[in-house]
């Protein structure tokens, strides 16, 4: 591990290296590189299939081990990070690194088809592949369907689909799953101009980050979206004490968001609101009846994925509701301004 000034920091994940040696889970794995709190990274991410997937004759069964999927860039060591505290990670830009992307279906994934929590005696769908091309000068993925004629250009949205720091208590969690810690949580808000705050569980917080998605509907239905590497440019800060952060939440100009991640969806959807009622609760100085009332009237709650180990819910509110209200003691708002 080296240690680095606070600055701006080049960070090169050793993606010519043993897929082995690779972090494949949140925990588990030595931190890599030290950062300190102000600490601009500029990074990149392999593709969740760390890049065999290249072509529609490319099928996940045959080219990827599925012990080795989702490959994370760090962790990152937090100078100064101790447990009770909130790591802040604010994207400034998140770019595709190649021209094209790829979505899949695999077997027993997906949330149209049985998988292995949902067992069924019927056959998994077709194993197939999708090849998406990526103009970012036009800020499009264009779709091209497989069994028939049909393109459409859809509107180019990078996000990271997994972002999290180490689990309490020595867990080590799979990078295909999310909770409490982060991880792979799939869901869209994550993109540019968004804060992310999780909770530290160990010190230095290790942070990791990968899973780049050029487009991903809400839900990731089939189970995956259009994958591919991704070019990152990220802030991470922390907010010492106060607060806790029990699970991730984010922050963007115009919403705050709790996220929950558990089975079945709907406990995913109680965490994700509970959440946001304590938030709610803690910034405006509400009753717990008052800030239930609010969210409820208030929230939208769009779901990330119903297709991972955990399904993830986003709970969102406007901060419209909430004038004039410091959160995360203006950690967003400093980062945006500069």
């Amino acid at each position: 591990m080296t240690d680095q000034p606070t600055g701006v920091l080049r960070f090169e994940p050793d993606a010519e290296g043993d897929p082995t040696k690779l972090a494949y889970t949140f925990g588990g794995f030595e931190p890599l590189v030290s950062v300190r709190p102000g600490t601009t990274v500029s990074t990149w991410t392999m593709d969740c299939f760390a890049g065999r997937v290249r072509s529609t004759s490319d099928l996940v069964s045959e080219v990827c081990d599925p012990r080795f999927l989702n490959p994370q860039t760090g962790p990152f060591f937090v100078e100064g990070a101790e447990p009770g505290d909130t790591l802040v990670v604010h994207f400034r830009s998140i770019t595709p690194r190649e021209a094209q992307g790829v979505s899949t279906t695999v077997p027993l994934f997906g949330s149209l088809t049985a998988t292995g929590f949902t067992a069924m005696l019927h056959p998994p769908l077709p194993e197939r592949t999708w090849v998406y091309a990526i103009d970012t000068a036009a800020g499009v993925v264009r779709y091209d369907a497989l069994d028939s004629p049909y393109q459409v250009d859809l509107p180019l949205d990078p996000m990271h689909g997994t972002v999290g720091v180490a689990p309490a208590l020595g867990e080590v969690r799979s990078s295909l799953t999310p909770g409490s810690w982060g991880g792979n949580m799939d869901t869209p808000e994550m993109r540019a101009g968004t804060t992310c705050y999780l909770g530290v569980n160990v010190p230095g917080a290790l942070f990791s980050l990968g899973d780049g998605h050029a487009r991903q509907g809400e839900g990731e239905t089939c189970g995956v979206a259009v994958e591919c590497a991704m070019d990152t440019v990220l802030v991470v800060d922390l907010v010492k004490g106060g607060t806790p952060t029990p699970w991730p939440r984010l922050e963007d100009d115009t919403f705050i968001m709790t996220t929950g991640s558990a089975r079945p969806l709907e406990d995913a959807f109680r965490i994700a609101h509970t959440e946001m009622v304590r938030w709610v609760q803690e910034l405006a100085g509400l009753s717990d009846m008052d800030a239930y009332q609010l969210v409820s009237q208030t929230a939208l709650t769009p779901v990330a994925n119903v297709v991972d180990t955990n399904y993830t819910v986003v709970a969102k509110v406007p901060k419209r509701v909430l004038p004039d209200v410091p959160v995360m003691q203006g950690m967003h708002a400093r980062w945006r301004r500069t």
